[in-house]
């Protein structure tokens, strides 16, 4: 299952040769990035996605903008994207300062998001945003 390769906190097989782990407790965005890694690995592989969704404590409903009509899960969005290249403003000048990456340092990240639905809103929540609220509640 693709994740994300962009820095520390994955935990995968590299081909069938090794496997290795990087995890630095210490950094709470890395931890965060390792949750949502293994929730998303977990969720391809569920054959029973509702359930898993339950089991992990997403929520089904969220309240709406103003309150007034709940907003209902209709979507999980997996969305896989593959970093080839920075760019950044470059000084003094308007042109930004491009680096394509060699080919050994294209990094691929998988995202999930909750869709969310009502007659007048739709919105998106990002997984890390689920995983960060659970946490801040110690829900984990």
């Amino acid at each position: 299952m693709p994740h994300d390769h962009a820095g520390p906190g994955h935990n995968h097989a590299h081909g069938t040769d090794h496997l290795h782990s990087h995890v630095d407790g210490g950094d709470a965005a890395e931890d965060l990035q390792v949750l949502a890694t293994q929730f998303i690995d977990g969720f391809v592989a569920a054959r029973d996605k509702t359930s898993y969704l339950r089991l992990a404590g997403v929520p089904f409903e969220r309240p709406g903008r103003d309150g007034a009509a709940a907003l209902k899960l209709v979507d999980v969005d997996l969305r896989t994207e593959w970093q080839v290249g920075t760019a950044s403003p470059s000084f003094g000048s308007r042109e930004l300062s491009y680096l394509p990456f060699p080919g050994e340092m294209v990094r691929e990240r998988t995202n999930m998001g909750f869709v969310y639905v009502s007659l007048d809103e739709k919105v998106t929540v990002d997984l890390r945003d689920v995983l960060a609220e659970r946490q801040a509640h110690g829900a984990m």
